[in-house]
C-alpha cells in the first residue's frame, strides 16, 4: 500500500504549492518538484531551458556560486542535480547519450538568461563534419515523449543514385529536388522488398532537404498513433531551434498501420495518420510523413494512396540483371572471370529478376549468397 507524505513549500508570493509524494515517485521526481517550486510560488518568476546535444564529458554544467543541494541517479544512467544560488535555482539532468537538459528559474529575466548562458558556455562539442547530417529521434520514455539529435552519415543523391534501378532514379530524383513551394501532398510512401535501399534513401533525403526540413525518426510509431498526447507532442509541438523549418517524420516498417484492414487491426491509428497528413491535425503545421513498408502497393489501404495525399509513392525494387552486373563492375569487380567465389559466383547466379542492393553489397564484401527469389522480412538497408 502506498504511503503518502505531503511536502509543503513556503509561498514567497500568494501562491502556495503542495506536492503529494508516494512510493511510486523517484528521487529524480523530487528534484523536478524542487526545481519548479520557486517558479510556482512566484519567488523566482522567470524560467529558461536548454536541451543540449554532444555534451563534453568534462563539462561541469555548474555556474559560479552554485551550491549543490540534491543529486539523484536513475536506473537508466541519467543523473539529476539541483543547484541554488543568489536569486536563482538550477536543475541539470545528464543522460548517457551525451545529452543534457538545463533549466533555471530566477528573480529576474536577465539573471535567468545569465545563469543559463554561464552554465552551458563551452559545454557542447562542435557539430560533426559536413558528410554528416543531424537527424532527430523520438521515443516515449519514463517521463513522456523525448527527442534526441544524432549525427548520421548521409551521402548525397549524386553519390548513391547508381545504387537504384533506372526506373526508380527519376522519381527519387524529383523528390530529392523538392523545396517548400513544391510540396503537394504530405505523405511520402516508399515500398518494396527488404534490402532495396529504402532507409538509405531517407538518410540521403535528410541531407538534400537539410536547408529547409528537419528529418525526425519515430522509434515507436505503433505507440505514436495510439497515444493522442504523444502524437500531439511529436507532430504539433515545436522542436527546439526549429524556427520555421518543415519537419519530416520517418516511420519505418509500418505495414500494420497502412495495409488494407488496418482500421480493424489498429483502431484509430490509421485515422490519426490520415488526419495528420491532410486533416485538421495537420492544418497549419509544416509536417510531412515518410513511411517505408515491405507491402505491395495493391495490399495497402486505399485511403493512404488516394490522389492529393501523397507527395510521392515510389516502389524501390531490385536492380535488373544487367544493372546488377554493371554495379559490380563499376565497383572494381571488372574482371569477374578471374575471381573465385564471392562476386564471381554471385554474378553467375543473378537471374532475370536481378538482385537487391543488400545482396550486391554482400557480394562485393565476399559474403555473397544466391539472390533471394522472394522477399523475406528483415531490416532495411
Amino acid at each position: 500500500m502506498s504511503v503518502l507524505k505531503e511536502v509543503r513549500f513556503p509561498a514567497a508570493a500568494e501562491l502556495p504549492m503542495n506536492i503529494w509524494v508516494d512510493d511510486s515517485d523517484s528521487a529524480a521526481d523530487i528534484v523536478d518538484a524542487l526545481a519548479l517550486s520557486p517558479f510556482a510560488t512566484g519567488a523566482q518568476p522567470w524560467a529558461r531551458l536548454a536541451n543540449l546535444e554532444r555534451v563534453r564529458a568534462d563539462a561541469a554544467l555548474i555556474p559560479p556560486g552554485g551550491r549543490l543541494v540534491r543529486t539523484a541517479h536513475e536506473e537508466d544512467g541519467s543523473e539529476a542535480r539541483l543547484f541554488c544560488g543568489d536569486g536563482w535555482t538550477l536543475r541539470v539532468v545528464r543522460y548517457r547519450n551525451r545529452c543534457a537538459t538545463v533549466s533555471v528559474t530566477a528573480v529576474s529575466e536577465d539573471l535567468a538568461r545569465s545563469v543559463l548562458s554561464t552554465t552551458t558556455d563551452g559545454a557542447v562539442e562542435p557539430p560533426p563534419p559536413t558528410d554528416h547530417v543531424e537527424m532527430g529521434f523520438w521515443w516515449f520514455g519514463q517521463h513522456g515523449a523525448r527527442r534526441s539529435d544524432k549525427p548520421i552519415t548521409s551521402p548525397s543523391w549524386e553519390q548513391i543514385s547508381g545504387n537504384y534501378a533506372a526506373s526508380v532514379r527519376e522519381a527519387v530524383g524529383r523528390v530529392m529536388a523538392v523545396r517548400p513551394e513544391d510540396v503537394n501532398g504530405r505523405l511520402l510512401l516508399l515500398h518494396g522488398p527488404p534490402g532495396t535501399g529504402k532507409t538509405s534513401l531517407l538518410r540521403t533525403l535528410a541531407k538534400e532537404w537539410r536547408e529547409w526540413c528537419q528529418v525526425d525518426c519515430v522509434l515507436d510509431p505503433e505507440r505514436l498513433f495510439n497515444d493522442p498526447g504523444y502524437l500531439m507532442e511529436v507532430a504539433v509541438g515545436d522542436c527546439d531551434e526549429r524556427g520555421d523549418r518543415w519537419r519530416l517524420l520517418v516511420l519505418e516498417d509500418c505495414d500494420e498501420l497502412i495495409r488494407a484492414g488496418a482500421k480493424e487491426a489498429t483502431g484509430q491509428g490509421l485515422s490519426r495518420l490520415l488526419n495528420l497528413t491532410d486533416g485538421l491535425l495537420g492544418q497549419g503545421r509544416d509536417v510531412l510523413v515518410a513511411i517505408t513498408t515491405n507491402e505491395d502497393l495493391a495490399r495497402l489501404h486505399p485511403a493512404t494512396i488516394r490522389p492529393g495525399r501523397c507527395l510521392a509513392q515510389i516502389e524501390v525494387g531490385r536492380l535488373s540483371r544487367e544493372e546488377s552486373l554493371r554495379w559490380l563492375a563499376e565497383g572494381g569487380d571488372q574482371d569477374l572471370a578471374k575471381q573465385e567465389g564471392g562476386a564471381q559466383d554471385f554474378a553467375l547466379q543473378v537471374g532475370a529478376a536481378g538482385a537487391t542492393l543488400a545482396e550486391l553489397f554482400a557480394a562485393r564484401a565476399g559474403r555473397a549468397s544466391a539472390p533471394a527469389t522472394t522477399a523475406e522480412p528483415g531490416l532495411y538497408l
